[in-house]
């Protein structure tokens, strides 16, 4: 998993206007999490766990535009975010927002690349 894009998030402004436009645009299949005021994104076909089974397919999310999240984002999957973000800063990269949970799934940080862009991180939490 480690350096590959895995995940998308696009920003809206009206979340109801936003699933309305993907869901009838695209086909793509949309689950509201009220309680993390997300909305997953479906775009390709997945297995049990979720994972889509077509080579190089991701699926990703809408949420509420807000930073660090203020335009289309593309995160990458990475064993350990903390590590990532700091090598991201080595390399002229600026932490936007540090490692956080998401429920029991994993973790997230942003960081801007030395273009301004607002990239994702994703650490699977540890299954034992």
């Amino acid at each position: 998993m480690n350096g590959r894009v895995v995940h998308f998030e696009m920003p809206a402004d009206d979340m109801e206007r936003a699933q309305t436009f993907y869901r009838e645009a695209f086909g793509w299949q949309l689950t509201p999490m009220p309680d993390m005021a997300y909305t997953m994104v479906v775009t390709t076909p997945t297995d049990e766990q979720g994972m889509p089974t077509e080579s190089g397919a991701i699926n990703g999310g809408l949420t509420a535009r807000q930073s660090p999240v203020s335009a289309p984002t593309l995160t990458i999957g990475v064993d350990s975010v903390d590590a990532a973000l700091e090598t991201a800063e080595q390399h002229g990269g600026k932490v936007v927002a540090g490692k956080m949970a998401v429920g029991d799934m994993g973790f997230v940080g942003y960081f801007k690349d030395t273009e301004g862009n607002v990239v994702g991180l994703w650490e699977n939490a540890a299954t034992t």
